[in-house]
């Protein structure tokens, strides 16, 4: 009674504060062309189908109980932690990007220098100083070649360092918040007909390592069939998808001195990944929309994390995998009244491993997605043995600002396995045993509640390349949290950033 008394109060106030919105999408500029420099430059013949943009920027973020520090999230919730686990920092990131566009032929080559400062997450001794979001002055965010046109012929190569993002991003995407998105190295060939069109890639995660020239390791490859239906129906958008990730064994035993966790120590696997994608198009059913998702995943992996030993990476054994998750949505839009309100429903599942003793593994791999805002703003989750019920409240006062409001009930899909944080690494206290009270872990005798989240963001367009964005979200603790430490002790979790992205 307490918890739903303080989630209603919490509500309020944010109503209230006419500041609101989760998975968040901030308003878009007025004009296609993003910076001021390409609008300098566009009346001249000498650049035409060039583009050079430069984005700036710069968030704080303040992380109270909750949130990866330097004790990592094994200690999310403590209200005694052996050390502090709240944390405040700034980031920043800038981007600048240079592109050009022809009949046949485009490019694409963007820089990234990405710094955090302030960040409870530094440890000298640590792998990359433990610091996933800081890898120095400059890095190679993109740098690739696309060759063809869609209107002449229907298949079109893009190769080099580039992004993938597919459907919803919920296994394959940029993670766009993140101070270092992801990035790979990737040869994509596109066919796209009337009936049907596919993309076939292979590709490479591009590992961050701090001050150096940041390099795709050849033992981890990625790849893929996407497949879409333009013809298959007016009102509704279809997609299937093949996802592969095969990681060789002998990855555990390169140099990961510079990389921080969770980059380090990808689990040796071989996983496949099964999808469906159904979503309806814009307007097609008036003020409804729908969207669902379904995969399965099949294959064997290892369970090896960031923490894991070389020795014990090495002779991890092979655990075969079945694994599901499904995603549910539905939305109201009201068009016709002030502020274009939009009412959403979401329900996002995963399946958790039933024995972690036996030599199965139903714990469904989230592979490379843009996880942010998807289970929760204050990115407590994964697509990993959850069951995540969304409400969301969408609005925009005006062309310039957007403002929602999202509730997060969470539970655990099975007790037998971990709780796993934004970046798929189980939580699992070292030195508490099951049961005993004294930290996360598997504790099949508890409740599966996790608890609910409530978030709070509103974005503002200043004017044409300023954006900003403000972020409010506090987690209730649920009955898993509570009974994992009645002994420790515990406590709810804050979370609130403020954000700058400049555009020139």
């Amino acid at each position: 009674m307490q918890t739903s008394r303080a989630t209603a109060l919490f509500l309020l106030l944010t109503v209230a504060s006419s500041l609101a919105r989760a998975q968040y999408v901030p308003p878009s500029p007025a004009a296609p062309v993003p910076g001021v420099i390409d609008d300098y430059l566009k009346g001249e013949p000498a650049f035409k189908g060039w583009d050079f943009v430069v984005n700036e920027r710069l968030r704080y973020e303040d992380k109270s109980d909750a949130g990866t520090t330097h004790a990592g999230s094994n200690f999310d919730f403590f209200s005694a932690p052996p050390s502090d686990n709240s944390n405040q920092y700034w980031l920043s990131r800038l981007m600048p990007r240079v592109g050009y566009t022809g009949d046949l032929f485009a490019f694409v080559v963007e820089g990234r220098s990405s710094y955090s400062v302030g960040d409870d997450r530094y440890t000298a001794a640590a792998a990359g100083r433990n610091l996933a979001e800081n890898d120095g002055p400059l890095q190679l965010q993109m740098a690739y070649v696309l060759i063809g046109n869609p209107k002449e012929f229907p298949v079109t190569a893009k190769v080099g360092r580039q992004e993938l993002t597919y459907g919803d991003q919920r296994l394959l995407g940029n993670a766009f918040w993140l101070n270092i998105p992801h990035t790979f190295d990737a040869v994509k060939v596109r066919y796209q007909g009337s009936s049907f069109g596919v993309d076939l890639f292979a590709a490479r995660l591009v590992y961050v390592e701090a001050d150096h020239f940041e390099e795709a390791n050849p033992q981890d490859m990625l790849s893929g069939a996407y497949f879409d239906f333009p013809g298959f129906s007016k009102d509704n958008v279809t997609e299937l998808y093949l996802f592969a990730r095969n990681v060789a064994r002998g990855i555990v035993t390169d140099n990961w001195s510079l990389v921080p966790a969770p980059f380090r120590f990808t689990a040796p696997q071989d996983i496949y990944t099964l999808g469906y994608h159904m979503k309806s198009k814009p307007g097609a059913l008036g003020p409804w929309d729908y969207g669902i998702e379904a995969m399965w995943q099949f294959g064997d992996r290892t369970a090896v994390f960031p923490a894991t030993t070389v020795a014990a990476a090495k002779g991890a054994p092979r655990l075969d995998q079945s694994a599901w998750a499904f995603v549910a949505q539905g939305g109201y839009t009201w068009k016709g009244e002030p502020w274009t309100p939009r009412l959403a429903l979401i329900v996002s599942c995963a399946s958790g491993d039933q024995n972690s003793k036996d030599r199965d593994s139903q714990t469904f791999q989230n592979l490379l997605p843009s996880n942010h805002g998807l289970y929760g703003m204050m990115d407590l989750s994964s697509l990993q043995n959850i069951e995540d019920v969304r409400l969301s409240l969408t609005a925009k006062p005006s062309a310039a600002t957007s403002l929602a409001l999202d509730v997060h009930q969470q539970h655990l899909e099975t007790t037998n396995d971990y709780w796993y944080n934004v970046a798929g690494v189980p939580r699992n206290t070292t030195g508490a045993a099951p049961g005993s009270g004294k930290g996360f872990g598997i504790n099949p005798n508890y409740g599966s509640d996790l608890g609910q989240e409530a978030d709070a963001i509103g974005g503002w367009t200043v004017h044409r390349g300023l954006l900003l964005e403000l972020g409010l979200g506090h987690f209730f603790r649920g009955e898993y949290v509570k009974e994992s430490l009645r002994v420790v002790g515990s406590r709810d979790a804050n979370y609130g950033y403020l954000q700058a992205t400049l555009n020139l």
